[in-house]
């Protein structure tokens, strides 16, 4: 692991070997490749359109694509790796033993269906014995503790404004589909229909209950569900890290939400007296909620605090639950028609459930140290190659420049694996019963979130599994983090020359090195604390070229009538046009002066735009894309692609695009941010 980012970038750029560029592979999957289209018209269906036309989304799955390929390809190695762990007989109260009996327990259906709700019946009579309004607030806390859904819910971080210290956070919660306009924006005719198709699956799982008032708490539940919504920030708003830091001592709470009972909110935590303040994400919501507290009956808060236990524990419960929670889930929200084989829903419940012990075993049979080696050289490259841009900035003065750099100095990559793994051993796993053990699971997670308060950062933590495909940036810590699982083609390929692997993982490292420096994450320094080191003026250029990706975005629709939300996508935009800058210019600094070998006639250039619109390869179902934009600061993959594209000189240049060309964007209109 590297002790820092300094070290990373001090020295020379790391060199492609010329010799070994002759023997390398391409990495381009041409086969895929639409010869028909011209790079200079649809770049990304240049690339992938013959593969867009012959897949096939699964019947179980909500899309296809690169990240989908890899994200399932990691499913039956954990698989083996779980059934290889029961061969073994393990130890009692051994990780082994409780990943083996984690999902044995979901295996065993015969078990689960002659429990029925038997498990669910403790939760039941304390929802029952709820005898007093007064009693919601340490009932919600009970929920927050063992992960169950409500109107309000806790994180537990790092301090925004003081990194060594971790904090508790309270904001917005509670609602059962997917967005807040699922429920509020009646001008659209599928968001209309999802909403009364939910109102229809409660009541059928309430029903299921042998809820005699079913049809009656259902609407209930949803008039609550909607009053919620009212209330919330949009995503948008959330988006603003400023607008959600909210400092209050506890003792304050009160003037917030007269007569909501906090002390015994935080007692249930078990967090009071360890904490003197805690952060609000968002006060309106909670002055309003307080509001709806008020307004809905007793009644109506039990249909719906038991509907939230039952929902949350559909999956592991007979099967005529979880086949209802699958239609609407699934079926309803994301257009997926099948469901998932058993095997592999055991195995990512044992995956969520107890994730980095799988994890050691994972990277031990499938994660070689030469992919660690050779990302480590990439990224040393990467911030090199910012290192080197910050100063060449024109729209930066000199004084933000030197904040920047001194920011990226303490850049924290991490790859593959964390160094100390987590520890398991309070998680307890009951043979035989799936509920009881997602309880557990959820609880021990919650558990573990809340006992560091009062204790050091750790600096060792990771937020992903080295068997997530996937990486992130996190702003409070300043570090990158890269699990192994992403290391593979098309992002990552060690047999492959340099220019795929730039394109592809190149700009994955330089999206997250990007985050640093977007909209959200600019606002924090290089110790992770929220502090404006811009000048008016570096703010006011910053902004008028994030404004210009706003409007681009804003206006490519994936579906007709649904268009890209640019302020929503903003810093994941801004992450993926930097990424793809840096790490062209990385990937030059690898060439050391030398011409980059012509592979399968294609030049070094054209590989690297090639390498990086082909990871973005995907099909997505009709109502898997509405929740997508709805909801994700993400992009869809073809936008990702050919909205960043349209922005790089250097790809004009390796394609020689002209006025005329539909990828092409007058010079006025592209936007350069390194």
């Amino acid at each position: 692991m590297f002790a820092g980012a300094t070290s990373a970038y001090a020295a020379e750029p790391v060199k492609a070997t010329a010799s070994a560029s002759a023997v390398l592979l391409s990495g381009i999957d041409i086969k895929h490749n639409d010869v028909h289209v011209r790079a200079q018209d649809d770049f990304y269906r240049h690339v992938n359109g013959t593969w867009l036309t012959k897949a096939e989304i699964p019947g179980d799955k909500s899309s296809v694509g690169a990240f989908m390929d890899l994200r399932e390809a990691v499913i039956p190695r954990l698989h083996s790796i779980i059934e290889g762990l029961a061969k073994q007989k393990p130890q009692a109260g051994s990780e082994a033993q409780k990943i083996s009996d984690l999902y044995a327990s979901f295996m065993d259906t015969k078990q689960i269906e002659s429990l029925g709700l038997k498990p669910l019946d403790a939760d039941f009579a304390k929802v029952a014995a709820l005898s007093d309004k007064k009693q919601i607030p340490a009932f919600i806390a009970w929920l927050n503790k063992i992960s169950v859904n409500a109107p309000i819910d806790i994180s537990v971080h790092q301090d925004n404004k003081d990194s060594t210290r971790y904090v508790l956070d309270i904001g917005q919660s509670g609602l059962g589909l997917p967005d807040r306009d699922y429920y509020l924006n009646d001008g659209d005719a599928k968001l209309k229909d999802a909403r009364a198709k939910y109102l229809k699956h409660i009541e059928t799982m309430l029903d299921l209950a042998g809820d005699k008032a079913a049809a009656k708490n259902a609407a209930d539940i949803l008039a609550l569900e909607t009053e919620l919504a009212k209330i919330q920030w949009s995503k948008v708003e959330l988006r603003d890290p400023i607008k959600a830091y909210n400092k209050l001592e506890i003792g304050k709470l009160d003037a917030l939400t007269p007569g909501y009972d906090w002390t015994g909110y935080l007692n249930t935590l078990g967090v009071q007296g360890k904490i003197n303040y805690l952060i609000v994400g968002q006060p309106s919501y909670l002055t309003g909620f307080n509001t709806v507290i008020a307004n809905t009956s007793l009644d109506t808060w039990k249909a719906y605090f038991k509907w939230q236990l039952l929902s949350s524990a559909a999956s592991q419960l007979p099967k005529a639950f979880a086949d209802e929670n699958f239609a609407f889930k699934s079926t309803t929200l994301m257009g997926v028609p099948k469901q998932e084989e058993r095997w592999k829903r055991g195995v990512r419940l044992a995956d969520a459930g107890i994730g980095e012990s799988l994890g050691k075993l994972y990277v031990e049979k499938y994660f070689p140290a030469g992919h660690k080696a050779k990302m480590e050289k990439l990224v040393g490259n990467l911030l090199l190659a910012y290192k080197q841009s910050i100063d060449t900035l024109d729209w930066m003065s000199p004084e933000t420049k030197k904040e920047a750099q001194a920011k990226l100095a303490t850049f924290m990559p991490k790859i593959g694996y964390p160094n100390k793994w987590r520890d398991y051993s309070a998680l307890q796993i009951v043979k035989g019963d799936a509920v009881a053990n997602l309880r557990n699971t959820r609880s021990f997670a919650s558990q573990f979130e809340l006992n560091k308060l009062g204790q050091p950062i750790d600096r060792e933590e990771w937020g992903m599994t080295p068997q997530t495909v996937n990486a992130y940036y996190n702003p409070e810590m300043n570090e990158i983090v890269f699990p192994a699982a992403i290391l593979q083609p098309p992002f990552f390929d060690a047999k492959a020359d340099d220019a795929v692997n730039y394109g592809g993982i190149g700009a994955v490292i330089g999206h997250e090195i990007s985050h640093g420096f977007d909209d959200q994450g600019a606002q924090y320094d290089g110790l992770g604390n929220l502090r404006d080191w811009w000048t008016k003026e570096d703010h006011e250029k910053f902004a008028a070229k994030t404004a210009k990706l706003v409007k681009q975005y804003s206006s490519f629709s994936p579906l007709p009538g649904y268009f890209v939300n640019g302020e929503l996508t903003l810093g994941e935009n801004i992450a993926d046009n930097s990424g793809l800058a840096i790490a062209y210019k990385a990937y030059q600094l690898s060439l050391g002066g030398k011409p980059a070998p012509v592979i399968a006639g294609l030049t070094g250039d054209q590989r690297f735009f090639m390498g990086f619109a082909q990871v973005w390869r995907g099909k997505m179902r009709e109502a898997s894309m509405i929740v997508r934009l709805k909801t994700d600061p993400h992009s869809p993959g073809e936008i990702r692609a050919n909205g960043t594209l349209r922005n790089m000189g250097e790809y004009y240049k390796a394609y020689n695009l002209k006025e005329g060309d539909k990828m092409y964007l007058p010079p006025a209109e592209r936007v350069s941010i390194w």
